[in-house]
């Protein structure tokens, strides 16, 4: 009986001692980024924005196929007549 309470208290040792690891381990990943993102900016700024990168056709696309997966009909049956932004 008591292999079994060592046992377990083992686990959970092994667990807190994991956990505490990752925790630090996320700290300096996070400290890494942040200090990528306080490094002096490019001074080019982009060409062209994101939006005009996306092609608007493959976005309807991508919206008919999930619309047509959540409602279990073939992609043939959506029609998708238009599209506002919110």
């Amino acid at each position: 009986l008591s292999t079994v309470f060592i046992g377990l208290i083992s686990i959970i040792i092994l667990c807190k001692l994991l956990g505490a690891v990752s925790s630090i381990a996320d700290a300096k990943n996070s400290k890494l980024q942040i200090a990528e993102h306080t490094a002096v900016p490019d001074s080019t700024p982009a060409t062209t924005p994101v939006q005009s990168c996306i092609n608007r056709q493959e976005v309807i696309a991508a919206i008919g196929v999930a619309i047509a997966e959540e409602i279990g009909a073939p992609v043939e049956a959506i029609r998708i007549t238009s599209i506002k932004k919110i």
